[in-house]
């Protein structure tokens, strides 16, 4: 590792940051919906078991990559490979910018109902729906939030890892638990709150279908920001005394367990307003607006306002590390300033952003796009990245069992822990990076691009 780049401090604060890097939107705001259009606990207990069966070990494999290369995405492929399978480090470089250019646009969404919630007039409102699609439809609102956001994003990155991005997710992670918490043991001391805890946490497997399979499938794996090289970069910052394999299983439960919470504290209160679980997208910016509308003006504001500071939270420590995997690229391969390139960065995502901000009613053009199913510009660029993921993921897998080869992870993942070799971890992580994964993968790859361009209602 070039020591010029610098390292965390701690082994800790490789976690909170990895954690951070995991934990976003998709957690707070994804999940939940997710779960309530499928069945809830049946949804839960796939989403739990393909964690473990699909998440972990590709995990453990993007850290290793990382930590041995010592270098960015790109580099960390080309040094442990060959040129050619630099460019997959550079497809998934690609795709964090894009991600990060919808992602701060939906980021700013979260960060002005904080603020409209806390210190506005939003839940004066009498219908959150129309709210929202005038909210959204804001060009001056939607500029404000999402620069301000990308400003907060660019200021901590530009300080670099230890004092940066370690520092910021050593505050936010405990602020985001402790916000979380609290709000779960506020929503199930509500009227019937147990009917959203019984939803949420005794499964019905027969309501396990096709569907719900491939949706806690495919969040599992967005959820833990895989197949990007969020983790090879954070993974080239982490010193060689630490135990990989029990970093990313922390860092697993750690993300699973927001998630988790997450939906302990949404089913509760939508449950207690006796609304429907199944909403989709619209639970968390209009249904549960609803909810923080019918507790009248200050505990709503109180508990409206936590829920959205906690969904800034999340969404921040997730566009640190979208911001941080092509900076370090740029800093690795081209030798530029980090503060230039930050700031060189954020104005152009920024700027790529644009046309996804003003896709939501602004521009007609953008707001229905024909050759894609009539769907608007913000999602298509969503979609395009999910599908990349799973490629990256997928092709990251191959690249291990058969180009830098499994024994060379092996040697990573034994420095720092030895008893590793002997451990049954050692096959397991064997048998489904060679072959689980990658075919899992490959299979939920097609799935998704069926999903996107066809609709899986008319495969099912």
């Amino acid at each position: 590792m070039n020591d010029n780049r610098g390292s965390f401090s701690s082994r800790l604060g490789f976690i909170l940051a990895a954690a951070g890097s995991a934990v976003g939107l998709g957690n707070i705001w994804r999940f939940p919906y997710l779960a309530g259009q499928n069945g809830g606990a049946a949804f839960l207990f796939i989403y739990l078991l393909c964690i473990f069966l699909l998440c972990f070990p590709v995990m453990v494999g993007e850290i290793a990559i990382g930590r041995a290369a010592g270098s960015d995405a790109m580099g960390s492929y080309s040094k442990l490979g060959n040129k050619r399978w630099g460019y997959l480090g550079l497809f998934g470089i690609l795709a964090g910018i894009f991600i990060l250019s919808f992602y701060n646009v939906v980021a700013g969404w979260a960060f002005g109902y904080f603020l409209e919630i806390s210190f506005g007039d939003l839940l004066n409102e009498s219908d959150f729906g129309a709210f929202f699609g005038n909210y959204v439809n804001d060009i001056s609102d939607n500029l404000f939030f999402s620069l301000g956001f990308m400003i907060i994003t660019a200021v901590i990155v530009s300080r670099g890892i230890q004092k940066g991005v370690e520092a910021a997710n050593k505050i936010m992670m405990p602020a985001l638990y402790f916000i979380l918490l609290a709000l779960i043991i506020y929503s199930l001391t509500l009227p019937n709150a147990m009917a959203g805890v019984e939803f949420y946490l005794i499964p019905d497997l027969s309501e396990i279908t096709a569907q719900t399979i491939f949706d806690g499938l495919k969040q599992a794996f967005f959820s833990l920001s895989l197949g990007m090289g969020a983790l090879i970069t954070y993974g080239s910052y982490v010193n060689k005394n630490q135990n990989i394999v029990s970093s990313a299983a922390i860092i697993s439960v750690a993300d699973t367990s927001v998630a988790f919470f997450a939906g302990l504290m949404v089913f509760p209160l939508v449950f207690s307003q006796n609304m429907s679980p199944t909403e989709g997208p619209a639970l968390v910016f209009m249904v549960l607006p609803q909810i923080f509308h019918d507790m009248g003006p200050i505990l709503g504001r109180v508990v409206g306002g936590g829920f959205f500071l906690l969904l800034c939270f999340a969404a921040l420590t997730s566009t640190i590390s979208l911001l941080e995997v092509p900076t370090t690229y740029l800093v690795d391969q081209k030798k530029i300033k980090r503060t230039t390139v930050v700031w060189s960065l954020a104005l152009l995502i920024f700027i790529v952003g644009l046309p996804s901000m003003v896709s939501q009613g602004m521009v007609p053009a953008l707001n229905k796009l024909s050759f894609y199913r009539d769907r608007d510009f913000l999602t298509f660029i969503a979609d395009m990245c999910d599908i990349t993921l799973t490629v990256g993921g997928c092709l990251m897998c191959i690249f291990i069992a058969y180009k830098w080869k499994i024994h060379n992870m092996d040697h990573e993942l034994s420095i720092g822990n030895d008893g590793y070799m002997k451990s049954f971890l050692r096959k397991y992580l064997h048998f489904t990076i060679s072959y689980v994964c990658p075919l899992l993968l490959g299979v939920l790859s097609i799935l998704i691009i069926l999903e996107k361009f066809i609709g899986l209602e008319n495969i099912w």
